[in-house]
């Protein structure tokens, strides 16, 4: 063949390095609309954008005819323009483009479904606007799927026939690509030259797909770099009284009143604090996080008001919703959302824009520095223990000087020991953070210690608020009581001036005030159990039904009055020291449980 006759293979090498860019943007730029619309037209519009994957060729070329084709309204208006698209070479990269896209459309979003919607939305709480977010984050975590779409693109355009006959034709040297001239040449019997287009075409592919084999490995390898955990340490006495005291914040307080109804679940909450650590306390599906995550931004209320430090971050009546670049609020995620992709250093100071090189550097090594981390700026986060991760996150969403803090469970996922050291670092740093803070946990003795005040969510709706002596010596409602840890809560039937009784428990107590209470309650360790008569108040004898031991303690099923016969349940928890455990045990039964009145809660339901 001579140098001329080999026209198709520049012809089809351009047309396809050509679709598969506008591909690449094309079906990128709708792989990331489609992934953030959440309105009922989704499916339509995927199945559209999906379409050509499924349509024979000579379809999708019968409608790009129809579309630019020279009687056709575009065509002709293109043609008074001195521009033709049909039988031109443009004509094959809009027909390799069309039936390409599907591919780099699907991989695309495929890919970004597949990033952690938690690392999208801490770019965004870091300042990060939508652009920025999807540049430095979303596209490189989604490399990988993105860079398979591309190759898989590029080996569609190259071996596509019909839709490209259809709307360019076979014009030598001009659009006729590889396929097309397979089918002339064995049309015309040249059968030697149809197997050359055909070994090449071969090839080609065959390098594509090996491109995309070595690729995905190395794409992975990458993100899974500097794997080698690196050691705990102590993290010491904080220093973060020195880590940017010259930007601290002046003391701040925040108010929160929000509403947002959602598929079987309606959040409705209105709490405020001021220049104080905020513990919100629930149970799993309480609200907690959504509630944090409106405070942030991340989350639209269907109405309300969210203000901090003086500042109107949402108000619907007034129609302000500020971006959660805007917010300024630094939050940490229960699973710390860091970047992969990024090294400590980076991470820390994504949230830093503004700022010269030097200066950004200063800010990164000296919150580092504060949270005993400088170690690590190096590494990447698939390389850290969890203590490591809870400070990095820590640093990340301190260092950008946040007006407010928001932390979501950040120690659930660290082991008994770990979580306690890494309690010891977070109490120390909330002590010297100047802005407000708010804390969501389910684990009531880290809100007791951690918290100055407490917000008790029970499905979506405040249940008790107040400062967290108030919330465990009087939680005042039932949810909020079993919430902060109270076993023992039993309806009250009638009551009698200062009496009531409680039927769940078979028993008739004295009690103190709260004459509209429906239950009354007693934290276990309150029960006082003796091995001989009691002559004070609410004494009761009692028979064990149960008890089960653990390292440091003894809980104790008990019931009242009478002994249990079989099938009987206990009344009341007690919960007693090994010690006391190991002198009762040997006493003859009944024994004596005492409820003193000051310590049974009258709550409402």
């Amino acid at each position: 063949m001579t140098p001329g006759e080999w026209s198709p293979l520049w012809i089809s090498i351009g047309t396809s390095a050509t679709a598969t860019a506008l591909t690449f943007v094309l079906g990128t730029a709708a792989a990331a609309l489609v992934e953030r619309y959440r309105g009922r037209a989704r499916g339509w519009i995927d199945g559209i954008l999906t379409l050509p994957l499924v349509l024979p060729p000579t379809v999708a070329g019968y409608f790009l005819l129809l579309v630019f084709g020279r009687r056709s309204p575009i065509g002709q208006a293109l043609e008074q323009l001195g521009l033709r698209v049909a039988f031109s070479w443009p004509a094959t990269v809009i027909a390799a483009t069309v039936v390409a896209f599907p591919l780099m459309y699907r991989a695309a979003l495929g890919a970004f479904e597949q990033v952690n919607p938690n690392l999208t939305a801490a770019a965004r709480t870091l300042g990060a606007g939508e652009w920025r977010t999807f540049l430095r984050v979303t596209l490189p975590l989604a490399r990988p799927g993105v860079a398979a779409g591309v190759i898989l693109a590029f080996a569609r355009a190259l071996g596509e026939f019909g839709a490209t006959l259809m709307l360019a034709g076979n014009i030598p040297g001009r659009t006729q690509t590889m396929p097309v001239a397979i089918f002339f040449a064995a049309d015309g019997g040249d059968m030697g030259r149809a197997l050359v287009w055909v070994l090449t075409i071969v090839a080609l592919s065959l390098a594509s797909i090996a491109a995309l084999n070595y690729w995905l490995p190395r794409a992975r390898a990458g993100e899974e770099r500097a794997t080698t955990t690196v050691a705990e340490r102590p993290a010491g006495r904080s220093a973060i009284l020195h880590a940017d005291s010259g930007n601290a914040l002046p003391a701040a307080g925040f108010s929160v009143e929000i509403r947002k109804r959602l598929a079987g679940f309606e959040l409705d909450v209105r709490v405020s604090t001021q220049g104080r650590v905020l513990g919100l306390l629930g149970a799993s599906g309480s609200g907690k996080s959504l509630t944090l995550r409106t405070i942030a931004g991340l989350e639209r209320p269907d109405s309300g008001r969210v203000e901090v430090n003086g500042r109107v971050l949402f108000d619907s009546a007034r129609r302000i919703d500020l971006t959660p670049s805007e917010r300024r609020v630094g939050f940490v995620f229960q699973d710390y959302a860091l970047f992969p992709h990024m090294s400590v250093a980076r991470n820390i100071g994504f949230g830093l824009r503004g700022l010269d090189a030097v200066e950004r550097d200063r800010r990164v090594r000296e919150w580092a520095a504060a949270l005993h981390i400088e170690s690590l700026l190096a590494s990447y986060p698939g390389a850290l223990s969890g203590g490591q991760k809870q400070r990095v996150a820590l640093a990340r969403a301190l260092a950008m000087n946040p007006e407010t803090l928001l932390l979501d469970e950040p120690l659930s996922a660290l082991d008994p020991h770990l979580r306690r050291r890494t309690e010891e670092q977070l109490r120390e740093t909330l002590l010297h953070f100047r802005g407000a803070t708010v804390f969501v946990t389910h684990d009531r003795n880290e809100a007791y210690r951690l918290a100055d005040a407490l917000a008790v969510l029970a499905d979506g709706r405040l249940s008790a608020a107040g400062t967290k002596r108030e919330i465990f010596e009087n939680p005042r409602r039932v949810a909020a009581a079993q919430l902060t840890g109270c076993k023992n809560i039993g309806r009250i039937a009638r009551r009698e001036g200062a009496f009531v009784e409680v039927e769940d428990w078979g028993c008739r107590l004295r009690v103190l005030g709260a004459a509209s209470a429906s239950h009354a309650g007693i934290r276990a360790h309150d029960v006082r159990v003796s091995p001989s008569a009691d002559e004070r108040e609410n004494t009761f004898p009692c028979w064990l039904v149960e008890s089960t031991e653990s390292p440091f303690e003894t809980t104790l099923y008990l019931r009242l009055n009478q002994a249990p016969g079989p099938g009987d349940c206990a009344h009341l928890e007690a919960e007693i020291s090994r010690d006391a455990w190991t002198r009762l045990r040997t006493a003859p039964q009944p024994w004596t449980a005492t409820l003193s009145p000051g310590r049974v809660l009258l709550l409402e339901q």
